[in-house]
């Protein structure tokens, strides 16, 4: 299953913020042009009004003369100036006049031709636009000179068009440079205003089962996500409390448990010899291994790393002389070799004792009860113990040392044994591994760093 990837905060930012910056122009355009059609003054002083809607009415008939078409601005127009004029001239001489030109202006209207531009009326007292107006401007019908009066209002199509354009020159570049400044400041303002929070993440990552009472920083989180790593770390306050009472419960259960086990086997031990004292004994030392266990995890859970200095030869030689009665009952062998010499490594004794006991246990448990249980330590600080059962499966070769996993669901033990002697190796910085010997036993290896040389 395919998990589609989480959307980007920086960029939905980025995007939010540029549809906003985009709506506030638009409608700072729009308080503009109703702010400008709400002055009466400025929309009565527009002085092209007239010529604007004469511009967009005209059009050509089908012999190419001029005329204007029937628009809703013009006959707005023409109710409010009844005594509309104009003269509409084209390049090539042709003309389209209305109403009567003010003797003033009829010079003015002779001469089109060789005038550009003009504002005509523009000193008389107590006017606000000239009286009359002359220009080139671009139609439907082609460039044509229009002279006409000012009369009527400026229409709230040309007022959003002409602020829109005027406005676009100012706004449009502005809005530009507010886009690019927004895509390269937005990432930066929520990298480090989330820089709380990554380190959050970050040391979220380190949790682990062997680390407890840690928690998340909560230094630079935003306010608004302070909540959740507050909750986290709520969190893992009771689970630490929760592990502490599990911890605490195994190891009280381990304890209560020891004094009953010795009991057990030594009232096993005054029985006549035979098949089933035999099987009664190995019954009650797995019971006592598992106690072990238990207390070995407790212990190793508020362990350091050990520095006291253990002679590997001696230590296996202690636990082949507990172990071997009971090997030897089980129908096995015996082969014990050592390097000459002390082979010192750093380290826990009691650890190391119970690792190499369970290893051979494992051995008497799983060899088939045949053959010989063989236990090398030489001086690289390499301990093997090699059976001669079934041996184990290639791809077991690693799972063998999860907790609670066995080979087959009708074996003896908890499972456990394996994953403490791993547990108990890297606490000693060493390694442990699992393979088939040269006659299809499994054979077991421990490497331990040797101590440092003193003197």
């Amino acid at each position: 299953m395919t998990v589609a990837s989480s959307p980007s905060l920086r960029w939905r930012l980025v995007k939010r913020l540029v549809a906003f910056q985009t709506v506030m122009l638009a409608l700072i355009v729009v308080i503009v042009v109703v702010a400008v059609w709400g002055t009466a003054r400025f929309a009565d002083a527009y002085e092209d009004s007239a010529l604007d809607v004469l511009r967009d009415a005209l059009v050509r008939n089908t012999d190419g003369l001029l005329v204007l078409g029937e628009t809703s601005d013009l006959r707005r127009l023409r109710q409010e100036a009844p005594d509309l004029w104009f003269i509409i001239r084209d390049k090539q001489g042709r003309d389209l006049r209305e109403g009567r030109v003010p003797a003033d202006y009829a010079p003015f209207a002779a001469g089109m031709n060789h005038i550009q531009q003009i504002r005509l009326g523009e000193d008389r007292a107590g006017i606000d636009k000239p009286a009359a107006v002359l220009k080139w401007v671009d139609s439907a019908a082609g460039r044509v000179q229009i002279l006409t009066g000012t009369q009527g209002h400026m229409s709230w199509q040309h007022l959003f068009w002409g602020v829109s354009l005027s406005s676009a020159t100012v706004i449009g570049p502005l809005f530009v440079l507010m886009a690019l400044v927004t895509l390269m400041v937005t990432p930066i303002v929520v990298r480090r205003a989330l820089s709380g929070l990554g380190a959050a993440a970050t040391q979220a990552g380190r949790i682990d089962i062997g680390q407890r009472g840690v928690r998340l920083p909560q230094a630079g989180v935003p306010a608004e996500i302070m909540p959740l790593v507050k909750a986290v770390n709520d969190a893992l306050a009771r689970l630490d409390k929760g592990y502490e009472r599990h911890q605490r419960f195994l190891a009280d259960a381990a304890h209560e448990l020891r004094t009953p086990i010795a009991i057990l086997t030594t009232r096993i031990a005054s029985l006549p010899p035979g098949p089933e004292k035999t099987r009664l004994l190995e019954d009650a030392s797995r019971l006592a291994v598992l106690t072990g266990q238990l207390l070995d995890f407790q212990r190793l859970d508020q362990q350091e790393r050990p520095t006291a200095t253990v002679d590997l030869a001696a230590l296996a030689q202690r636990v082949i002389v507990d172990l071997a009665p009971l090997a030897f009952a089980a129908g096995y062998e015996i082969d014990f070799k050592a390097d000459d010499g002390p082979i010192l490594v750093t380290g826990d004794q009691t650890s190391l004792e119970r690792a190499l006991t369970n290893l051979i246990q494992n051995a008497i448990d799983h060899g088939g009860r045949r053959g010989t249980i063989g236990i090398r330590v030489d001086r690289s600080g390499r301990i093997e113990i090699c059976d001669e059962g079934d041996g184990i499966p290639e791809s077991e070769t690693e799972r063998i040392f999860e907790p609670f996993h066995r080979l087959r669901q009708d074996g003896r033990g908890a499972g456990l044994g394996l994953n403490l002697v791993r547990e108990i190796v890297r606490l000693h910085g060493g390694h442990i591994a699992a393979s088939n010997g040269p006659k299809g036993g499994a054979c077991l290896e421990i490497g331990l760093p040797l101590a440092a040389p003193t003197g």
